[in-house]
C-alpha cells in the first residue's frame, strides 16, 4: 500500500532530503527532493551497483585482478594513491570505494568492466533512465568536480534513494564492505577508516556513501536496519560533517520511530481449488505478491487477513489467473488486497481426452 509522504517538522539542515523504505520503495518524508544538485562522492553509489551487478552476474569475480590505468592513478581527492600498472584484486578495490571513497579505485573498476571511464559513465546513465531517475545526469564515476563538464553532473536526493535501494535490495554482498569501520588493503599494508561516522555510531548501521567537495557540501546516502526493516535517508548539501550525520540520524530514527513492516499471510493454508474440464483435477492457489506492508508503528498487534477463494473454476486455467483475494486489515481498515492467483496453468482437456477418460471410467464400472 503507498502511504503519504508524511507532513512532519525535522531538524533536518540539509538543502534536500529524503526517508525511504528499502523493502517497498515507500517514501517517508521528502524535502526539496527532486532537485538535482552536485552529489560528490554519492555518485559511487552508482558505481557499486554497476561494479555489484557485473559480479553478480558472473561477468567479474572478487578474484579478479584489476591493474590501475595512469588516468585512475592520477584521480584526486579520496584516495589509496595507486600507482600506475599496481594490480589489486576486485573485493580490495571495492572494499577501498566503499570503505575510503577511493576515487582512483572507482576508475579503475570502471576501466575494468567498460573499457574506459567514458563508457562506463555511459552505462551509469543507462541504469539511471532504467531505475526512473529523472533528476539525474553523470559526467563521471567519483564525484569530483574539478573538470568544467562536471557542471552538468547532478542528481537529485530522491534518485540516490533510488540507486541505493536497488543496491542494497538486490546485492545484498555489499553490506560486507559499507559496514566496515576499520581495515587494510595491500597485505596490510594501507589501512582504511570508513568515511561514514554512522558505521560506528548508529545502531544498526548498514551504510551506504558519503560525498563532499566545496562545490556540493556534505552530502550522504545513510541505510540502518532494525527489526527487519532497512531504512535509506539521504541529505545533500548541508554545511558541516556534524549536520550531515545528525540529518541523517533525525530521518533514520523519526523512521524506526514510526513505522514497521508486516508480512501479510493467509489464516489458514490455501486449499487446492478443483478444476473441471481441466487435465488436472485441481489447481494451486498463491498469493500474487510476497512483498512486506509498510504500516504505522502499533498497528501491527491488530492486522487481521481475510482469505476469498473461487469454490471452482473451469479449465483452461492460465498461470496467474485470479483466484481470489487476500485482504488485509488493520485497526479495523482495509490496508491492503492482494490477488491470489493460479500458480500453474491447467489446459482444458480435449476430445480425445474426454474420450480417453469416459472409456477408462467405463472400464472401471465394468470391473466391478
Amino acid at each position: 500500500m503507498a502511504l503519504p509522504v508524511q507532513a512532519v517538522s525535522l531538524d533536518v539542515p540539509a538543502k534536500s532530503g529524503v526517508l525511504m523504505d528499502v523493502a517497498t520503495g515507500t517514501l517517508l518524508y521528502e524535502q526539496d527532493a527532486h532537485t538535482p544538485l552536485a552529489p560528490a562522492s554519492v555518485t559511487k553509489v552508482m558505481t557499486m551497483l554497476l561494479i555489484m551487478e557485473a559480479i553478480d552476474s558472473g561477468r567479474i569475480s572478487w578474484d579478479d585482478t584489476v591493474t590501475a590505468s595512469e588516468n585512475a592513478a592520477a584521480k584526486g581527492g579520496s584516495q589509496i594513491f595507486l600507482k600506475a600498472g599496481e594490480c589489486m584484486t576486485v573485493a580490495d578495490m571495492v572494499k577501498s570505494i566503499a570503505v575510503s571513497s577511493a576515487n582512483d579505485c572507482a576508475c579503475a573498476m570502471a576501466e575494468h568492466i567498460a573499457g574506459s571511464e567514458g563508457a562506463f559513465v555511459d552505462r551509469m546513465n543507462s541504469r539511471a533512465k532504467e531505475l526512473g531517475m529523472n533528476d539525474t545526469h553523470f559526467v563521471n564515476c567519483t564525484g569530483l568536480d574539478d573538470e568544467p563538464e562536471a557542471e552538468n553532473h547532478r542528481t537529485s536526493a530522491y534518485d540516490i534513494a533510488l540507486m541505493s535501494r536497488e543496491l542494497l535490495k538486490n546485492h545484498p554482498d555489499i553490506r560486507q564492505f559499507t559496514t566496515i569501520w576499520m581495515d587494510t588493503v595491500r597485505n596490510g599494508a594501507f589501512g582504511l577508516t570508513n568515511t561514514n561516522k554512522l558505521v560506528r555510531f548508529y545502531d544498526g548501521a548498514t551504510g551506504l556513501k558519503t560525498g563532499f567537495t566545496s562545490a556540493a557540501g556534505y552530502c550522504l546516502s545513510a541505510s540502518a536496519q532494525r527489526d527487519g526493516m532497512e531504512l535509506i535517508a539521504v541529505v545533500m548539501h548541508c554545511d558541516t560533517s556534524v549536520n550531515r550525520f545528525e540529518s541523517a540520524k533525525a530521518l533514520l530514527s523519526y523512521g524506526f520511530a514510526g513505522w514497521c513492516l508486516v508480512q501479510p499471510e493467509p489464516e489458514t493454508a490455501l486449499a487446492p481449488i478443483p478444476v473441471t474440464m481441466g487435465t488436472a483435477e485441481t489447481v494451486t492457489p498463491v498469493a500474487e505478491s510476497s512483498a512486506p506492508l509498510l504500516l504505522e508503528k502499533g498497528l501491527q498487534k491488530s492486522v487481521k487477513c481475510r482469505t476469498e477463494l473461487l469454490p471452482e473454476t473451469e479449465a483452461p486455467v492460465e498461470q496467474g489467473q485470479r483466484l481470489g483475494t487476500l485482504t488485509v486489515e488493520a485497526d479495523g481498515n482495509t490496508v491492503a488486497e492482494i490477488p491470489i492467483v493460479a500458480r500453474e496453468a491447467v489446459p482444458r482437456l480435449t476430445w480425445g481426452q474426454l474420450l480417453l477418460r469416459l472409456l477408462r471410467a467405463l472400464c472401471m464400472v465394468g470391473e466391478k
